[in-house]
């Protein structure tokens, strides 16, 4: 299978336009017309993985985190990219997901969510537009014999989509006036007489994509010399897609068993606990990675728990003050267990390609007690 389809089963789970502007997605490495036979699913793209990926003979690895973050002013053996260099070698594309898989729905962060039991989860922060695009309202008022043709028009060129709904519009019923000038070829009228006529107010939703065709359709449908029509944005208060997740528990739940939960799900050898380590827990909110200033919004939420990866000192100490408890699970760890999830879900997209955890991407970091 081409990777140019791959990518697009992959953008079905992980839309790339949910990913956060500083982030770097999608196909890193590789030619997109390359077929694939095996892919490696993995966090980090290391050293030990790229050795795992060239003995399972990979095509294609798909990363949590980005192969490439920066700039790289050299691709040699011994620098900072001395893993693209082995993988261009070998010939093993990388495409990554990070905070588009972060933001998606079923992603990371409502994976959390769904240990912690939060019910109804809604983002945090770092809110990103919907994986659709922008959404615009198109309002135009057209003479009532006329608006079947006109509404037939704008629908044909991609307005009125709502779901699983198409030719989804509004009419409303109403007068219009206006006063042809000297220069004007009035459709219905004359020169120099105040007009009134019945007209139908024609509304209807548009993608941003299409709101340029949208708008020729009507012009040329549309009866009148100079139509009058207006373009809205559309602000979804309701469907918001960022970072995080936060809300209520069904009902309160002692935080042992919470934890103990998180160590059974995303194997966990060790929890960073901040704040009180005895409660009963009611509300919460989860952030995969190391989430920043996400902290802040937790903290005015007065949530009883945050799990996360890390947390920055600062950060912590403002948690503590504010008697929030929070897990910090070391980062990849909040992560990693996610991928098995991704996987399953791609092997039902991609019937004809092998598609394999790796073995060798681990968390950085080895617990001990000293």
């Amino acid at each position: 299978m081409k990777i140019g389809k791959i990518a697009a089963e992959v953008e079905k789970i992980a839309p790339l336009k949910l990913a956060q502007e500083w982030d770097n997605v999608g196909l890193l490495i590789g030619d997109s017309d390359r077929d694939v036979k095996n892919i490696l699913v993995t966090i980090d793209v290391t050293a030990d993985v790229a050795i795992e990926a060239k003995k399972l003979k990979t095509d294609m690895i798909l990363s949590y985190h980005p192969v490439i973050w920066d700039g790289l002013k050299q691709v040699t053996t011994d620098g900072p990219g001395a893993v693209v260099y082995e993988l261009i070698r070998a010939g093993i594309c990388v495409y990554s997901i990070h905070t588009a898989f972060d933001a998606a729905t079923g992603g990371v962060n409502d994976a959390l969510a769904d240990i912690v039991g939060i019910v109804n989860p809604e983002p945090i922060g770092d809110f990103v537009s919907s994986p659709a695009g922008e959404q615009y309202k198109l309002i135009t008022f057209v003479p009532a014999n006329d608006a079947n043709q006109v509404a037939e028009a704008i629908y044909a060129a991609g307005a009125g989509m709502i779901g699983n709904y198409s030719h989804c519009g509004f009419q409303t019923e109403g007068v219009g006036t206006f006063l042809p000038l000297e220069g004007a070829k009035p459709a219905i009228g004359e020169r120099g007489r105040l007009e009134k006529f019945e007209e139908i107010k024609l509304e209807a939703v548009v993608p941003a994509d299409k709101v340029a065709a949208v708008v020729s359709a009507m012009r040329k449908a549309h009866p009148y010399e100079m139509p009058a029509f207006d373009v809205f944005r559309h602000y979804d208060i309701e469907s918001r897609f960022g970072l995080g997740r936060i809300g209520a528990l069904a009902g309160g739940e002692a935080l042992s068993a919470i934890i103990e939960r998180i160590k059974k799900v995303t194997g966990a050898k060790a929890i960073g606990i901040i704040g009180p380590q005895k409660r009963t827990v009611r509300t919460a909110a989860v952030c995969a990675g190391s989430c920043g200033k996400i902290i802040n919004s937790v903290i005015a939420a007065k949530c009883d728990l945050y799990l996360t990866g890390e947390l920055k000192h600062h950060h912590a100490l403002a948690a503590k003050e504010a008697g929030i408890t929070c897990l910090c699970l070391s980062h990849t760890v909040s992560e990693r267990f996610a991928l098995k999830n991704l996987a399953n879900k791609l092997k039902k997209r991609l019937k004809n390609v092998t598609i394999r955890l790796s073995k060798k991407d681990t968390d950085p970091f080895n617990w001990k007690n000293i």
